[in-house]
């Protein structure tokens, strides 16, 4: 088995340059909102979250005084559905709770909300902006099977949830989530998940920083695996960061692939993953462009991991075109052109 990945340092937070936010803005991203990430700072109480076996969550309860808990809610309220309706003020929607994780790049909060008339709830995360996280969001949303929603303004980024049954949970208690699973769609899925982020240089994809999503097929269980962290959008300097067969958390999907899939039959898998995401890049081509034609210009990585990460992947392409690059935006259009055979 090859070393397992480990990232030692925390990534800093870049701040949203002027011409990504005009980017953001014409491309229906940015909008006003009735409350932002620093107004929530403004709690009195935090109390830990515990799970059923009482471990700490990492999560945390929010109490806010009474003065301004009433305003505060009725915001959160109002920015829910800006982000998934139409921003019409519903009177049966209420907070149900607000949860804060300091752990991590964007230290999110959590608001549940809730339909009181049904009983049913609904999550999304306010979080401090940051342009990798921004970058990452909108790749996601262009190369990936699935569309991103997702709100910035003034240095706040909301997020609707992603729902699935985070990727460590998942197989540790994988007959309780999955009845009659199919070991065979799970590692092929693995297989195309790892190709995805690969291509877009999307690092960190440690089993606990994305999920698995299980439908239900007329004869048989698909899978699909959705990123739900997108702090470390070609940021690291080693190419294996943006692998996530390389990571310690994910070798239970390793083992699956190893177990079910030759090597050939995993080629296959990467070759056609490779032209969904070709179709997918050509189908929004001018977008693309037009937010590379930024990130090439934005600084969102050490200098020192940018001549790695080139270096790196001109070995691993024998290209020497990736030592020339000065920005990871140059370095990730090359990858793409590059892996995608552009």
């Amino acid at each position: 088995m090859a070393e397992m990945n480990e990232i030692q340092y925390k990534k800093p937070i870049y701040e949203v340059s002027h011409d990504l936010n005009e980017y953001l803005v014409n491309n229906s991203r940015c909008t006003k909102i009735p409350i932002e990430y620093s107004d929530l700072m403004r709690y009195n109480h935090l109390i830990p979250k515990l799970d059923k076996d009482d471990s700490h969550t990492l999560w945390n309860s929010v109490l806010y005084g009474p003065s301004e808990m009433e305003e505060i809610y009725e915001h959160l309220v109002d920015l829910y559905q800006i982000l998934i309706g139409d921003g019409s003020h519903l009177d049966y929607l209420t907070v149900d709770s607000v949860d804060f994780c300091a752990y991590g790049n964007s230290q999110p909060f959590r608001i549940k909300i809730l339909n009181q008339i049904n009983d049913n709830y609904d999550y999304y995360y306010i979080k401090k902006a940051d342009a990798s996280r921004v970058y990452g969001l909108e790749l996601e949303h262009f190369l990936s099977p699935n569309k991103i929603n997702y709100i910035y303004y003034n240095n706040t980024l909301v997020e609707e949830h992603i729902i699935g049954i985070p990727g460590d949970d998942f197989m540790d208690r994988l007959e309780q989530y999955n009845e009659g699973h199919n070991e065979v769609r799970l590692a092929k899925e693995f297989v195309k998940f790892n190709e995805r982020c690969f291509v877009r240089l999307l690092g960190d994809m440690r089993a606990y920083n994305w999920v698995v999503v299980v439908n239900q097929d007329f004869d048989q269980i698909q899978y699909r695996i959705r990123s739900i962290d997108f702090d470390q959008q070609n940021y690291e300097g080693r190419h294996r960061i943006y692998l996530p067969q390389f990571y310690k958390e994910n070798l239970p999907y390793v083992r699956l692939t190893q177990k079910h899939m030759s090597i050939a039959t995993a080629q296959q898998y990467v070759n056609e993953e490779q032209a969904l995401l070709r179709k997918r890049y050509k189908l929004v081509e001018p977008q693309i462009t037009e937010l590379m034609h930024i990130m090439k210009r934005d600084k969102i990585s050490k200098d020192s991991y940018i001549k790695q990460l080139g270096a790196e992947l001109a070995r691993f392409y024998d290209q020497d075109d990736f030592r020339l690059c000065n920005t990871m935006g140059e370095v990730l259009e090359l990858n793409i052109h590059t892996r995608l055979n552009f």
